[in-house]
C-alpha cells in the first residue's frame, strides 16, 4: 500500500509515457513526464477492464482517494455502474439549466415556441407565471411533493376555476415529463393527482341541432335591426360555418365572387407555427347565397382591406363580442347557442339531415383528420364534393327558414 511520501515523491522515468503506484483494491496513483498525478480506480464490468478518474494529487490526498474508491465499489456491489453514473450526472448537467421548478418549466416552455402559434404559447406563459411560479416556481423539482403540488391546485379550484386547475396540471405534467427525460427527477408525480381534483368536463359550445329551432334562429337573423356589417356577419356564419375569428377577420382580396371562392391563408387559420407558415390555405366554396350577401356587403365595405371592419377602427374588424351580443338580444344567450356553434350545428345536421360523407363535412370544418392510408388529409381535398355540399347546405337553410316548424327530416 501506498504512503504520503511515496506519492509526494512519486515520478515517471523519462523514457516511460506514464507510471503507475498501485495502492490496493484496485487504487493507483498514475504520474505523467510532466509531473501531474491523478487518482484512478481499476475495475471489471462484463468481462472488459475499465477505469475511473477519482481526481488529482494532492488536491485529492490518498485518504481521500481510497474513501472514494470505495464509494464507488459500493455502487458496484448494488449494481450500479459508477462509471456510466457519473457519466449520467454530467449529461443532466449540460442538459438542463437548473434544478428548480421555474427554471425547468421555462426551458421546456421555450422548446415550445416553434411549434405552438403566439398566442397559445403566451397563454400557457401566463398560467404558469400566475397559478404556479408564485407558489412552487422557486422550489426543487425534485422535492416537490405530490401534496405540495396539490395545494397549489386547489388554490386554484378554490376560485371556481376548475378547468384552469387542470389545465395547470396539465402544465405541471409536462414539466415532470420533462424532468424525468432530462434526469432532474425519478419519476412523474403528477399522475398521483388527477383523482384528487374535483372532476372537470370541457364544455361544448352551445348549439341548435333541431331543423325547427334553427329555422327560427334564421329567421331572427333575417329581421335582426342592428348594424348591417353585424348582421352580414350573422347571416354569412350559419351558412359557412367557420371559426368566427376566421370570418370577422376577412380581407376582400380573400374574396373571389368570380370563382365563388373564399380562401382562408394559412397564417390566419387555426394551427401550430408549422402549420401557419408552411400549411395550405383553406378554401371554402361559396354557394350562391353567401354570394348574394358578399355582393351586398361590397357596396358598403367595399372600399376598405377588411369585409367586416370595426365601427371605430376600418384597419380592425369587428370583435367576436359583437356577434356574441346580436345573438343575446334575440334571445340566444350562450347556453342555448353561440356563434361558434354554428359550426356544430352544421357538422351535426349535414351528416344527421343530408347524409353528407362525414369526411367531407371535417374537410369543409377544416378538422384535420386521417385518410384511409393513415395520412392527414390536404384540406383542399374534396373541393367539388365540398362545393356541391355547400350549396345543398345553403337550399336547405333557405328551406328552413320557409318552414321553421318542420320536424327531425329533410326537407
Amino acid at each position: 500500500m501506498l504512503t504520503d511520501k511515496e506519492c509526494k515523491n512519486a515520478v515517471c522515468p523519462t523514457d516511460k509515457k506514464r507510471a503507475r503506484f498501485t495502492d490496493a483494491n484496485g487504487l493507483y496513483l498514475e504520474v505523467s513526464p510532466t509531473g501531474s498525478k491523478r487518482w484512478f480506480w481499476k475495475t471489471y464490468f462484463d468481462g472488459k477492464e475499465s477505469r475511473m478518474a477519482l481526481g488529482n494529487y494532492p488536491g485529492v490526498s490518498l485518504t481521500e482517494a481510497r474513501k472514494a474508491r470505495d464509494r464507488v465499489k459500493l455502487q458496484k456491489a448494488d449494481g450500479i455502474n459508477p462509471i456510466e453514473a457519473r457519466r449520467v450526472t454530467k449529461m443532466v448537467k449540460l442538459t438542463t439549466p437548473g434544478e428548480t421548478f421555474k427554471e425547468i418549466a421555462l426551458d421546456w416552455l421555450s422548446r415550445q415556441k416553434s411549434v405552438w402559434s403566439p398566442g397559445h404559447f403566451q397563454r400557457m406563459e401566463r398560467q404558469f407565471e400566475r397559478d404556479l411560479f408564485p407558489w412552487i416556481g422557486g422550489r426543487n423539482l425534485s422535492e416537490i411533493a405530490p401534496v405540495e403540488l396539490l395545494s397549489v391546485l386547489r388554490k386554484i379550484e378554490a376560485r371556481g376555476a376548475h378547468e384552469t386547475a387542470d389545465r395547470a396540471l396539465m402544465l405541471a405534467r409536462q414539466v415532470w415529463c420533462y424532468g424525468v427525460a432530462t434526469g432532474q427527477v425519478e419519476r412523474d408525480i403528477t399522475g398521483d393527482l388527477k383523482d384528487a381534483l374535483t372532476p372537470y368536463r370541457g364544455k361544448h359550445f352551445a348549439a341548435i341541432t333541431e331543423p325547427g329551432e334553427l329555422g327560427k334562429l334564421l329567421l331572427s337573423i333575417d329581421h335582426y335591426r342592428g348594424g348591417p356589417i353585424v348582421k352580414a356577419a350573422l347571416r354569412l356564419a350559419p351558412l359557412l360555418f367557420q371559426r368566427p375569428g376566421e370570418l370577422r377577420a376577412t380581407a376582400w382580396s380573400e374574396v373571389d365572387m368570380d370563382a365563388a371562392l373564399w380562401t382562408i391563408p394559412a397564417a390566419r387559420m387555426k394551427r401550430g407555427v408549422e402549420g401557419k407558415e408552411y400549411g395550405p390555405p383553406h378554401v371554402v366554396p361559396l354557394p350562391k347565397q353567401a354570394l348574394e350577401i358578399f355582393r351586398e356587403l361590397h357596396n358598403l365595405t367595399g372600399g376598405n382591406v377588411l369585409v367586416f371592419p370595426g365601427e371605430r377602427n376600418h384597419d380592425r374588424p369587428i370583435s367576436e363580442n359583437s356577434v356574441r351580443t346580436a345573438l343575446i338580444s334575440m334571445g340566444y344567450t350562450p347556453d342555448i347557442h353561440t356563434w361558434h356553434g354554428f359550426r356544430a350545428t352544421a357538422r351535426t345536421m349535414l351528416a344527421e339531415q343530408l347524409e353528407f360523407d362525414p369526411l367531407v363535412i371535417e374537410a369543409q370544418l377544416a378538422h384535420a383528420v386521417k385518410d384511409a392510408n393513415g395520412r392527414a388529409y390536404n384540406r383542399t381535398q374534396y373541393l367539388a364534393q365540398r362545393t356541391k355540399m355547400m350549396q345543398a347546405w345553403a337550399d336547405y337553410l333557405d328551406r328552413l327558414r320557409r318552414a321553421p316548424k318542420s320536424r327531425n327530416k329533410p326537407l
